[in-house]
């Protein structure tokens, strides 16, 4: 299993995600917030020197904080290239980082 990082850490991610779900109202007064922050505080770091109960929550945490980002992440890149409808050549090409040739005037090129 891989180090999840301090607990203190997750808990703060999560608060910051839940910001940002949040919008205009106010994340403390979500019922999301009061569960996160009670299962937080009833499993603080014991006396025990492996505390599996603890163990398993900031896992489950740090689990539910990648799908979080997962999901914002999503939901930016869909508006970014699927909310706007039908785009020029150059526009699409712009998007991922390429350029267009420009066509040099003369002989042969006007139509």
């Amino acid at each position: 299993m891989a180090a999840l990082g301090s607990p203190v850490h997750t808990f703060r991610c999560l608060l910051r995600e839940l910001r940002c779900l949040g919008g205009k109202s106010h994340y403390r007064n979500t019922a999301a917030y009061s569960y996160i922050r009670e299962h937080f505080r009833k499993n603080k770091t014991t006396s025990e020197k492996f505390c599996r109960a603890q163990q398993e929550l900031h896992f489950q945490a740090s689990t539910y904080l990648c799908l979080l980002r997962s999901v914002r992440n999503h939901v930016v890149l869909h508006e970014a290239y699927h909310a706007k409808g039908e785009r020029s050549t150059e526009v699409a090409a712009s998007m991922v980082g390429l350029k267009l040739p420009q066509q040099p005037g003369g002989k042969g090129w006007e139509r």
